[in-house]
């Protein structure tokens, strides 16, 4: 939560919630290959027996599936998103991302992105 307060984004709290891990050394172990938020989510996600994690870092979604969690990353989300029909385009709520909310993307992994979303640049 700290990253998305940090980049201005507010969640209504009626369908979040801020979940502390119980296993602090857990967490302290994590912290010596990730940042801070990273590793409380692995953690919290490993105790809550998740079904699935957001975790857009490579290292942080490499250690999470080592460990057993199944990972998806907000251009996943989005993805699900358009073919659930929460959304009608990707290109559009992307393009936000990487302007209001500062989420980085290459351009050449944007633009095969886009085409798998059928949303050509």
């Amino acid at each position: 939560m700290g990253e998305l307060s940090r980049n201005g984004i507010h969640l209504e709290p009626s369908w979040t919630r801020v979940v502390a891990a119980k296993d602090k050394g857990n967490v302290e172990a994590l912290r010596d290959q990730l940042d801070p938020g990273e590793a409380e989510a692995i953690a919290v996600a490993i105790e809550l027996n998740a079904g699935l994690l957001l975790v857009d870092e490579k290292r942080g979604r490499r250690i999470a599936m080592d460990r057993g969690l199944a990972v998806t990353g907000l251009l996943g989300v989005l993805a699900e998103a358009k073919a659930r029909g929460f959304i009608t385009e990707g290109r559009p709520v992307l393009d936000d991302m990487i302007r209001v909310a500062g989420f980085w993307i290459g351009d050449d992994l944007r633009s095969r992105y886009l085409r798998g979303l059928n949303e050509m640049d």
